[in-house]
């Protein structure tokens, strides 16, 4: 009996070993079919709202479009400083960025903790922002077109006292309780995707992969632009298809009920790709607490990614 159950496990882990020899060898040539739904060689913005996003939820996605030629920016709309750890992460997103394949010049962090007082000059403003300039060289000239903008884009608090009006530029805290607002997320991204020439977005759904509301509220801004026609002529946006908890752990084992459903866009990493996802999610060692580790092992957005176009 014992030995029965031996050989059986011995078939299961050669019929896994084969499969994914074989999609490894389909991965590649599925690669050419999508390059003609997604355009070979894009000016691609990935949005995120947290550093640890890129690899925990869109690695098959960014490794997928590169495998594609496809000119990847990212763009993160807080510093993850929800336990006090932002600049801690901000780092770790530009290792695992980089060990994704993004430079450090196609990365901008929007750090809602900056704060610009109204008797301040320019000068002194920038002189602040330095070292997240450096950061993303770039996307400078965004820098400054936003604060031309702020006043109108941040309807933020405003504190009036001794002659001085003091300014967030940005109120996009990372914390699940706190609603961002739709139309300052539109305004931000519209200019971004402007100034770049972007002609891809990805972004979360409105399930947001984890539910988190600052990953919906990515969605929403995204959903606004493009229902309003305000995106720029042969911008598209993919949307990353939210699953239940049930097939969200199951890791490969989601790929045929994937399969039986409609999506736009597939990505399924070759294991080459799987290890590398893996080290680049490594990268966020704040974030690492077992239940990522577990995560990491089990989650099928480590391998899988199944997108719809808006």
């Amino acid at each position: 009996m014992e030995a029965a159950g031996l050989l059986c496990l011995a078939a299961a882990a050669l019929l896994a070993w084969g499969f994914l020899r074989v999609w490894d060898s389909r991965e590649r040539t599925k690669s050419q079919e999508q390059a003609g739904v997604l355009g070979d060689g894009s000016r691609t913005l990935l949005v995120i709202a947290h550093p640890d996003d890129e690899a925990m939820f869109f690695a098959p996605t960014v490794l997928g479009l590169a495998r594609l030629g496809h000119r990847l920016s990212l763009l993160c709309f807080s510093a993850g400083n929800f336990y006090n750890q932002g600049e801690i992460r901000k780092k770790e997103l530009l290792q695992s960025c980089d060990v994704l394949g993004i430079p450090p010049s196609s990365i901008m962090i929007i750090d809602n903790r900056q704060i610009i007082t109204g008797n301040q000059r320019k000068d002194e403003y920038e002189e602040i922002h330095q070292d997240q300039r450096e950061e993303n060289e770039r996307s400078a000239i965004l820098w400054k077109e936003l604060w031309s903008r702020s006043l109108e884009v941040s309807g933020g608090w405003r504190v009036q006292g001794q002659g001085t009006s003091r300014f967030r530029i940005w109120d996009f805290p990372d914390d699940p309780s706190v609603q961002w607002d739709t139309e300052r997320v539109a305004s931000i991204l519209l200019q971004y995707i402007e100034m770049n020439s972007i002609n891809l977005v990805v972004t979360f759904d409105e399930g947001g992969v984890s539910g988190h509301s600052n990953h919906i509220a990515l969605y929403a801004a995204m959903r606004t632009l493009h229902s309003e026609g305000r995106l720029p002529k042969g911008c598209s946006v993919l949307t990353l298809q939210s699953v239940n908890v049930l097939r969200k752990y199951i890791s490969l084992l989601d790929l045929p009920f994937t399969l039986l459903r409609r999506q736009d866009v597939l990505f399924v990493l070759t294991s080459k790709e799987v290890a590398q996802a893996k080290r680049a999610m490594s990268c966020h060692h704040s974030q690492l607490l077992w239940f990522r580790r577990l995560y990491v092992l089990f989650s099928r957005y480590m391998r899988i990614n199944s997108l719809y176009f808006l």
